[in-house]
C-alpha cells in the first residue's frame, strides 16, 4: 500500500522537487483515511444536518458519526474523481465540509495552497485519481490504526531521505517504542489492571504520534477498561498533523488527547499539568538557540520552581532540556495516597552524549548530579547501534522516576542489551538492525529481575547487569599545581618573542632597546634577581633608557624560559607562581577524602605538587574542589580481549602469501 501511495511522486516529479513530494502525498493519504473512515456513518451525518434548518450543533453530528470529527459536504472522493471538469472546486467544497478539528489538521499542511498549484500544472485531476482507486482501501476494517502508522512513518522516511532531512526527528523504529514503552510500564503491570484506573500519557516531541500509541496499546491490553488521556507536542507541522488525525480516527477528543503545535522549550502547551508516564526521543545532538533566551530567561527568574533549574547544557544540545522539561511534569509521590499507581515514571532516548559531556560544575554535568542526588535516575539500557532510520550510532534508554521500589532506592541499574538484535533484510536507511519480540521480552525478563541478577555470578545473563550506588558515578575534581620553574636568557628567539610583544610595540624608545639588548644576546642566569641585576648594568652599558615598568614586564616575561632545573618563581610573601603548562586534574571518588587521595595517588609521584585553591564561578567563594557526575558505561561493561599470538599471525600472513604465489602463477601461465 505504501509503495502504491508512492507511485503518485511519478506524476509529480517535474512539476515539484524530490524533497515536496510529501507536501501533497501526506495530506491526501490522510484525507483519504478520513473518507474512508468515514464512509459507514456518512449517509447518516448528511441526513441529520439536512433535517436541520439552521447550523447543526457539532456534538449531535459526531454522535451521528461515532466519531469526534465529521464531514457534512456531500463530496466524496468517488464523487471528486468522477467530475473531472469541477475537481478544483469540489475537493474544495469537500476539505471544507470538514469539522474544525479536522480544518485545523489540513491547515498545517497548507492545502489550499497545493491545491491551487496542482491545478495549475494539470496534475489535480490525475493525483485525485490515484487515491480514489478503490484498491487503496483506507477503512478501518482494511487498515487498523496500528497499521497506519506504519504506513505514515514508510512515507516519512522515503520523504526525509529524499530531503536530506533527518528521519530521527520524525519518528522511532515501532519495535524501539515497544520496548521502550514495556521497560517504562514493567514495574507496574500489577497495579496498571483494576477498575477505575486513569492513566495520563505525555510525549513532548511527539512527532506522528507512535510513542502515545503504542504507550496506549501496551495499558489496554493490560486493562481494556483503563481510562488513557494522550498528551504530546511536536514542532513539525506536517508531523503533527498525522499525530492529531491518528487520535481522531481512534475516537480521542479533545478531553481525552491533547495534542498541541509548537516548540515544546519556548511555549509549553502543557504547562501545570502532570503525568503519570511520560517517553520521548527528542532529536540527537540539535542545538536550542532559536529559544536560548526563553530557556535562559526561566532558568535564571525562576530556578528550580520553572523547568531547568538544575541547569543548561551547552547549545548544540538541547537532550537535557527534554528530560527536564519532562521531570517538571511528574507528579508529586504524596498524591492519591490510595492509589497504586504514585509518583510518575519516565523513559527517554539519548546518544551517548548525555551519560559523560561536561566536566565538573558544566550544566551537562549539574544536571546528572540533580538527577542522581535526588535519586531519580533508576536505570540506563544500552541499545544495539544501527536500529534508526537515519544514524547508525549507539543509543540508550535512560529509565527515571520520583518513586522508586524500595529495594532500588539509593541504586542505578546498568543493562548491557547491545548484542539484542538481529539482523533486517533490507536496509532502510542508516537501519540495519532490529530488536526481535524474544529478544526484547528477554530484555525486560533482565530489567525485572536486575538487583537479583546482579548478585548472583552464575547467572547467564551476569555480565550484563551491573548495580551501582548513586554516589558511585560522583566525583571530587581537584586541581594539581607544580611551581613555575624558568632560567633567563636573551638570545635571537627571545629577542623576537619581545619584539611582538603588544607593549613593546607601543614603547616609543623600542628601537633603542631593541638595538642595546642585541648586544646583551648570550646573557644567561639560572636566577631571577642575578639576571636583572645584568640586565640593568647593560642599559647602563650599552647607554641605554631603563624601560617603564609596563616594558620592563614584557621584556622579563620574553627573557624567561620554562626549565625544569630552573628557579622556582615567586611572587609577594613569598607565594610560589604555579606552572600554568603543569597544571593537571585528578577525580577523586565521591566516598574518598581527597587530601588522603592526594597523599597516595599524587605527592609519591610530584613531590612538589600542591592541591589549588579556587574561585566558584556562581558563588565567588575559595573551594578546593568541584563535584561533578559521570556515568562511563562503556567502562563498567568493556571486556579485555588479548591479543593473537604473534606466531598465529605469522602463520596467516604466510598462509595468504602463499595463496596469493597461487593466484600470480595462475594469472601468467
Amino acid at each position: 500500500m505504501s509503495a502504491f501511495i508512492w507511485s503518485v511522486a511519478d506524476l509529480l516529479r517535474g512539476d515539484y522537487k524530490q524533497s515536496e513530494y510529501g507536501k501533497v502525498i501526506l495530506p491526501f493519504t490522510v484525507l483519504r483515511r478520513f473518507d474512508c473512515v468515514l464512509a459507514p456513518t456518512r449517509q447518516d451525518v448528511w441526513d441529520r444536518d439536512a433535517s436541520f434548518s439552521g447550523d447543526t450543533p457539532p456534538a449531535l453530528l459526531k454522535a451521528v458519526a461515532k466519531l469526534p470529527f465529521y464531514n457534512t459536504s456531500k463530496q466524496t472522493f468517488a464523487t471528486i474523481g468522477a467530475d473531472p471538469a469541477n475537481v478544483r472546486k469540489n475537493l474544495a467544497d469537500y476539505v471544507n465540509g470538514f469539522s474544525a478539528e479536522v480544518s485545523e489538521i489540513i491547515e498545517r499542511y497548507a492545502f489550499h495552497t497545493q491545491i491551487e498549484r496542482l491545478d495549475a500544472a494539470g496534475l489535480l485531476y490525475q493525483v485525485v485519481q490515484k487515491f480514489a482507486d478503490p484498491k487503496l482501501d483506507l477503512s478501518l476494517s482494511k487498515v487498523s490504526n496500528h497499521d497506519m502508522g506504519y504506513l505514515f512513518e514508510e512515507l516519512i522516511r522515503k520523504f526525509s531521505e529524499l530531503s536530506n532531512e533527518t528521519a530521527g526527528e520524525h519518528f522511532t523504529p515501532r519495535e524501539v517504542i515497544e520496548l521502550m514503552v514495556e521497560l517504562l510500564i514493567a514495574p507496574d503491570v500489577d497495579a496498571l489492571t483494576g477498575d477505575g484506573r486513569v492513566i495520563d500519557i505525555l510525549d513532548p516531541a511527539c512527532g506522528t504520534g507512535g510513542m502515545l500509541a503504542a504507550a496506549e496499546e501496551h495499558i489496554r491490553m493490560l486493562n481494556p477498561d483503563a481510562r488513557i488521556n494522550l498528551a504530546g507536542q511536536e514542532i513539525n507541522a506536517e508531523s503533527y498533523a498525522i499525530c492529531r488525525s491518528d487520535m481522531l480516527i481512534k475516537g480521542y477528543d479533545e478531553k481525552s488527547s491533547s495534542i498541541a503545535f509548537g516548540n515544546s522549550f519556548s511555549h509549553d502547551a502543557h504547562e501545570g499539568k502532570d503525568f503519570r508516564y511520560m517517553l520521548a526521543n527528542p532529536p540527537f545532538g540539535v542545538e536550542w538557540k532559536r529559544v536560548e533566551k526563553a530557556v535562559k530567561d526561566e532558568h535564571n527568574d525562576r530556578g528550580h520552581a520553572g523547568r531547568f533549574g538544575a541547569g543548561l547544557p551547552r547549545i548544540n544540545d538541547g537532550s537535557f532540556l527534554f528530560l527536564q522539561h519532562m521531570m517538571s511534569k511528574m507528579r508529586p509521590v504524596t498524591a492519591d495516597v490510595d492509589d497504586k499507581l504514585k509518583g510518575s515514571r519516565l523513559a527517554i532516548v539519548f546518544n551517548g552524549s548525555p551519560l559523560f559531556t561536561g566536566g565538573a560544575g558544566s550544566g551537562e554535568s549539574e544536571i546528572r548530579r540533580w538527577i542522581i542526588e535526588n535519586d531519580h535516575l533508576e536505570a540506563i539500557i544500552a541499545l544495539p547501534d544501527q536500529l534508526f532510520y537515519n544514524t547508525g550510532i549507539s543509543t540508550y534508554f535512560w529509565i527515571v522516576t520520583n518513586n522508586k521500589a524500595s529495594r532500588n532506592k539509593g541504586k542505578v541499574v546498568l543493562l548491557d542489551a547491545r548484542d539484542q538484535w538481529q539482523k533486517i533484510r533490507k536496509s532502510l536507511g542508516e537501519k540495519r538492525k532490529e530488536i526481535s519480540k524474544d529478544q526484547r521480552d528477554h530484555v525486560c525478563r533482565i530489567y525485572r529481575n536486575a538487583l537479583d541478577i546482579a548478585d548472583d555470578p552464575d547467572h547467564p545473563d551476569h555480565a550484563k547487569v551491573k548495580v551501582f550506588r548513586n554516589e558511585d558515578f560522583g566525583y571530587q575534581r581537584i586541581t594539581i599545581d607544580r611551581p613555575l620553574r624558568q632560567r633567563f636568557e636573551i638570545s635571537e628567539d627571545t629577542l623576537a618573542a619581545l619584539a611582538e610583544s603588544s607593549a613593546f610595540q607601543k614603547y616609543d624608545l623600542r628601537d633603542e632597546l631593541l638595538t642595546g639588548l642585541k648586544n646583551l644576546i648570550g646573557l644567561s642566569e639560572k636566577e631571577r634577581t642575578k639576571f636583572r641585576d645584568k640586565l640593568f648594568a647593560g642599559y647602563i652599558e650599552n647607554s641605554v633608557t631603563v624601560p617603564p615598568d609596563k616594558v620592563e614586564k614584557a621584556v622579563m616575561a620574553a627573557f624567561s624560559v620554562t626549565d625544569p632545573e630552573g628557579e622556582i618563581q615567586k611572587v609577594a610573601k613569598g607565594k610560589v607562581v604555579h606552572d600554568p603548562d603543569l597544571r593537571d586534574f585528578e577525580n577523586v571518588p565521591l566516598t574518598e577524602d581527597i587530601d588522603e587521595y592526594f597523599e597516595r595517588e599524587v605527592r609519591p609521584h610530584v613531590p612538589d605538587a600542591w592541591m589549588a585553591e579556587t574561585k566558584d564561578p556562581k558563588t565567588k567563594k575559595t573551594i578546593r574542589v568541584k563535584i561533578g557526575y559521570e556515568i562511563p558505561f562503556t567502562r563498567y561493561f568493556y571486556m579485555y580481549t588479548p591479543p593473537r599470538p604473534l606466531e598465529e599471525i605469522d602463520a596467516e600472513l604466510k598462509a595468504v602469501e602463499a595463496q596469493i604465489q597461487i593466484l600470480l602463477g595462475q594469472v601468467t601461465s
